[in-house]
């Protein structure tokens, strides 16, 4: 038996979601039944992180075990010849057996994107939160660094998650704004965040608090009052799902 690693990419703009759920189709199980199909034996894998419905990945990691003789470089190549477009394998190898995505110490990089212009432009709606509101970004990268370090984040956490702590390590956040000319001229605005781990919604809710700071709905040390209050009803409102992508993960 060996343990086969995958790096996956998908618009998760059709899924809802990563893991297996009942109200739709999940990521987790599309995968699931084109590894079941290719191996003739039904396979489940397990990811790293469980994203929500609509939110984007450019490098999720999941695992699952085999004793199947297709070398783990190959499995790339086959599944995304049964895999739908917008779900794709960027990457696949053999790790040690004991390689787990979830426990073992990593650094996640999360990219919140939002289109910041006049009037909203079609190809980026699914990928970006539209906001026409002027925002400052300077303002939004000065409350960000309260947010720095090894904290308690329940004020960033939905109220029905279910953890046993809520104290993580966020490693940096970077917020920066650029011309995109692609689709005609727009600004649009990134907010990096990478860390540890992160509670659910926790990215979300932190984007949507810097962006009331940004809108001058929130004065910049307010995001550290939040933060010490360690209560969610503190905190600004959840961002929109398809503004948000998982970039990357890093094994350490």
């Amino acid at each position: 038996m060996k343990r086969i690693f995958l790096k996956v990419a998908y618009d998760g703009t059709n899924y809802c979601g990563w893991q297996k759920q009942n109200n739709g189709v999940a990521v987790e199980s599309v995968i699931n039944n084109a590894l079941s199909e290719l191996l003739g034996t039904e396979i489940s894998i397990i990811g790293a992180s469980r994203t929500d419905a609509g939110v984007h990945a450019l490098g999720n990691i999941a695992v699952f075990d085999t004793d199947s003789r297709i070398p783990g470089e190959k499995f790339a190549y086959a599944l995304n010849q049964r895999l739908p477009e917008d779900i794709v394998i960027q990457e696949s190898k053999e790790v040690a057996p004991e390689f787990h995505p979830r426990y073992c110490e990593c650094n996640k990089t999360y990219v919140y994107r939002v289109l910041n212009c006049k009037f909203p432009i079609p190809m980026e709606r699914l990928y970006a939160y539209f906001l026409y509101y002027d925002i400052d970004v300077d303002k939004m990268q000065e409350a960000a660094q309260y947010l720095v370090g090894t904290h308690d984040f329940a004020s960033f956490c939905s109220v029905n998650a279910q953890v046993k702590s809520t104290v993580r390590t966020v490693n940096y956040i970077k917020v920066t704004r650029k011309k995109d000319m692609l689709y005609g001229e727009h600004d649009i605005i990134s907010i990096e965040i990478n860390g540890n781990g992160f509670l659910y919604n926790m990215v979300r809710i932190i984007s949507g608090t810097l962006l009331q700071v940004g809108m001058g709905r929130m004065d910049i040390k307010e995001v550290k009052d939040i933060l010490d209050a360690a209560d969610r009803s503190k905190s600004g409102p959840t961002a929109p799902a398809r503004g948000l992508s998982l970039v990357q993960i890093n094994y350490l």
